[in-house]
């Protein structure tokens, strides 16, 4: 389906009749010794595409490549915004988005380092433009976690930066630019229910967390279809409501 901004020409953007964009956001910095250094950016974009392809009137935006990645470079070869930058890059984003008159926009991030920025540039776009719709999966690696069986994953219920799950999607997403026989397991130390505000290399010396040599492609599949499916449900049914989500007296 024809819906790739960035491939598609003025004439045909205009004759396509968008209703709705979706922005992916990712990273580019070190996945383990295993994965693309733009994991991030790809899981987010392939999903984006694949979600767009099932649900009407839906643009898919260049991805956004870079993010805030400060707390991974000590690792080669991490590229990062600054936290300003991020959030001005999306405000940017959406705002242009708005200008060309799609007002319903769905942000799907790849990147940790990411979420902070989305919430303070979707608020600030919402207080200049309180007509914009925004909705956004800031973390799909725990969403897929949630939707699935719980006895999808082996290890850490499959969390971790570039662990058992993020490397499984890696595989069943972009197996070519893998390089399994270099998986680690590094599990950390942490404790429940409260946060520690790490630096990368405080947790691990491989540049990756949780156990990827737990992931397969089959476990990827799982969780991008789950994703896919989870996500266009939702637009259909913002669509059915007109975003609307305060209930009728």
């Amino acid at each position: 389906m024809m819906n790739e901004l960035w491939k598609m020409t003025a004439h045909q953007v205009k004759e396509a009749h968008f209703t709705k964009a979706i922005i992916s956001i990712g990273s580019c910095e070190a996945h383990g010794q295993h994965i693309a250094e733009g994991c991030d950016t790809l899981v987010a974009y392939k999903l984006s595409k694949q979600i767009a392809d099932q649900v009407d009137g839906m643009m898919v935006l260049p991805p956004i490549t870079i993010g805030y990645s400060a707390h991974y470079d000590s690792f080669p070869f991490s590229l990062t915004f600054s936290y300003d930058t991020t959030i001005a890059v999306l405000y940017d984003t959406i705002e242009s988005v708005l200008r060309n008159g799609i007002n319903h926009i769905f942000i799907m991030n790849g990147h940790d380092g990411n979420i902070a920025p989305i919430e303070i540039a979707s608020r600030k776009i919402k207080e200049k433009y309180p007509d914009a719709q925004i909705a956004a999966l800031t973390q799909w690696w725990v969403a897929a976690g949630n939707l699935l069986p719980k006895d999808t994953f082996e290890v850490w219920d499959g969390l971790g930066h570039a662990g058992e799950g993020e490397t499984s999607i890696a595989y069943y997403l972009f197996p070519d630019w893998c390089e399994p026989e270099y998986a680690t397991c590094v599990i950390p130390n942490l404790p429940s229910e409260v946060e520690i505000k790490w630096d990368f290399s405080e947790l691990t010396d491989t540049a990756q967390t949780g156990d990827a040599t737990k992931g397969t492609a089959e476990k990827g599949k799982k969780m991008n279809d789950v994703i896919v499916e989870h996500v266009v449900k939702t637009l259909k049914e913002l669509d059915a409501t007109g975003w609307k989500y305060r209930p009728e007296k």
